[in-house]
């Protein structure tokens, strides 16, 4: 089994990769449809796949790869998202004159780049602007990254925790090719599908009456556009429930009802970072 991340190593994936599948052998990819496509060609592969995240919101693409190559979601897993400034061994946090890294990280870590005014540079990822940092021996540029890219690429960690606000958390997907449901016992599960809307009126309405006709919470429910197309659009919906559920089964029969295409994505357990009542 390998566990495809997309990123350089010592990424927030690679982080949670290693928490989830420890010993595992970890394969670093340069774009998440790289990772969607090596997990479709080989069944013994998994990825690891950042989707939302509770600052920055729903990671840009993702949807769209899901549609696509129809991976089974296997399970979910929040992590937190500590940012930390890294510089070479030798180098002080005065001799700072700029930082690096990826957008979204660089926007989270306003409050310490304006009060010191630093020059922002944005990069592709945080643990690539680690290793850019440690390969081209620059002593006046830090990084915004994880503890594992300062130990991978060993640079200094000058401040640790420096994101503006604390409970940044990324929400991550465990996808492979086969489907493997869990059996139904007396836990929290998550059903995730995604469907696409007949081109009538009131159709959405019409999708959605079965889950409150049958009592089933909406954990998620997200649109975007079919194939740059703006008349109709594809949903990529996520319950409370077991699929075995006779109120999740019933709610899905509905649905089907009302919809052009309905693919099941995954059963999963959902994760205690829900605290579900």
């Amino acid at each position: 089994m390998k566990i495809v991340y997309q990123g350089s190593p010592g990424a927030y994936s690679h982080l949670a990769a290693e928490l989830i599948f420890p010993n595992y052998e970890y394969l670093p990819s340069k774009t998440f449809e790289e990772c969607f496509k090596l997990c479709y060609e080989n069944d013994n592969y998994k990825t690891i796949i950042p989707v939302e995240n509770s600052i920055a919101g729903r990671v840009a693409d993702i949807q769209y790869l899901i549609n696509k190559y129809k991976l089974q979601i296997y399970a979910e897993h929040f992590q937190e998202i500590r940012h930390n400034l890294m510089a070479l061994e030798n180098v002080k946090f005065e001799d700072i004159k700029s930082v690096r890294s990826h957008s979204q990280a660089i926007s989270q870590c306003q409050k310490i780049i304006n009060q010191n005014k630093l020059e922002p540079i944005i990069a592709a990822d945080t643990a690539g602007s680690a290793r850019y940092i440690k390969e081209n021996n620059l002593k006046n540029e830090a990084a915004i990254a994880s503890e594992l890219a300062a130990r991978i690429y060993n640079l200094k960690i000058l401040k640790k925790n420096i994101e503006d606000n604390k409970g940044n958390v990324t929400r991550f997907l465990i996808m492979g090719k086969k489907a493997s449901h869990p059996e139904f016992k007396d836990k929290n599960y998550i059903t995730s599908c995604i469907f696409k809307v007949k081109n009538k009126p009131a159709a959405l309405y019409k999708c959605l009456g079965g889950f409150a006709t049958n009592n089933v919470n909406l954990s998620k429910l997200e649109s975007f556009s079919d194939q740059n197309s703006f008349e109709q659009y594809l949903f990529i919906c996520e319950m409370y429930g077991h699929i075995e559920d006779t109120k999740i089964q019933k709610s899905l029969e509905e649905l089907a009802f009302h919809t052009v295409s309905l693919d099941i994505l995954g059963v999963y357990e959902a994760s205690p970072f829900r605290k579900i009542k």
